[in-house]
């Protein structure tokens, strides 16, 4: 099959890039850093003829740093997805695999003693200031039991990144529903593993810290290390790319999937198995905050099992071991 990837020169896209070569696709390749950007509608015009389906992988990612990113997210994520999904339309080209986010959800799921399932609120500042990091039921102020996440949770999006990866999916949907073309979003968690971005604000927590023990400093772990997260390796997420093209939902749709390897950890562990492979230095836990960062969020992988036959198959020691030292 002819496949257009966008952002095929990215940490992720590279991977998916060689997953898919592997599985004999012919790759047609878009990316900002090879001069061709995915808000230029000229470009997707010289590229699409022939191609039969798109993996859309290009996006600014990261949480951002303030409120000055939101042109950026809304530019590329949002107004970049919507004119390639019309270049798409224009070309007749009916398949589409879209990089989502499990951030789409916000907090992940929970449970009150008395109250059952509830969905709290973004924390308070004054709660994170003291300290209180977990979140309590938005009826009676329990504590609350975190529970694993499924696709038919609502989203809840609390920050620019993933307010734009929603709107990325409506847009997919919309477009599905008006060609009869098949969408599906990947919703990653949280994605590491080799040529992973360092040293930018925008890089994930993983390559953070690893570039801080590089340096020979202590990876600085916020709050108190015990958000709960479900870190999946960047070859596993290829491979989910691999098969949501090959089994494509009914025209018409989009489906969702939760992309994780199901067995969730805490950061504080992350960047104690980082640290343990580099043999240090120990993580400083510092007790500070980012106001858009949730508390847990924990990922039920079954639908992708049940219906892509996508199952992770990189472990979290010896992946966490492997990216430490690439």
């Amino acid at each position: 099959m002819k496949v257009l990837v966008t952002g095929s020169a990215g940490f992720i896209g590279g991977h998916v890039v060689e997953a898919l070569e592997a599985a004999g696709h012919e790759i047609v390749r878009l990316d900002v850093r090879e001069g061709a950007d995915v808000r230029d509608a000229t470009a997707l015009d010289r590229l699409l003829p022939g191609v039969e389906a798109v993996v859309h992988q290009a996006a600014k990612v990261g949480l951002g740093v303030d409120v000055s990113d939101l042109p950026d997210y809304a530019s590329v994520n949002v107004y970049g997805t919507a004119v390639l999904l019309a270049a798409m339309a224009r070309h007749a080209v009916g398949r589409l695999v879209l990089a989502s986010s499990m951030v789409v959800y916000g907090e992940g799921a929970y449970s009150c003693p008395e109250h059952g399932p509830v969905r709290p609120g973004p924390r308070s500042v004054a709660d994170l200031d003291q300290g209180r990091f977990d979140p309590t039921c938005p009826r009676c102020g329990a504590a609350l039991r975190h529970e694993v996440i499924g696709e038919d949770a609502p989203p809840d999006p609390r920050n620019a990144y993933a307010t734009s990866k929603l709107a990325q999916e409506h847009l997919a949907a919309n477009w599905a529903r008006q060609t009869g073309g098949t969408a599906v979003a990947l919703r990653y968690h949280n994605v590491y593993g080799p040529r992973m971005p360092r040293d930018t604000p925008y890089a994930g927590v993983a390559a953070i810290f690893r570039s801080e023990l590089e340096a020979g400093r202590a990876p600085r772990v916020f709050e108190d290390g015990g958000q709960l997260r479900d870190f999946v390796h960047v070859r596993d997420v290829a491979r989910a790319n691999l098969a949501a093209l090959d089994t494509p939902p009914p025209p018409g749709t989009l489906t969702a999937y939760n992309i994780a390897s199901g067995t969730p950890h805490t950061v504080g562990q992350m960047a104690y198995a980082l640290a343990d492979a580099r043999g240090g230095p120990r993580p400083q836990v510092t007790g500070g905050y980012r106001l858009g960062d949730v508390r847990h969020i924990l990922a039920s992988p079954a639908k992708a099992g049940d219906e892509l036959g996508f199952r992770a198959e990189v472990k979290f020691t010896a992946g966490m071991k492997e990216f430490a030292w690439t």
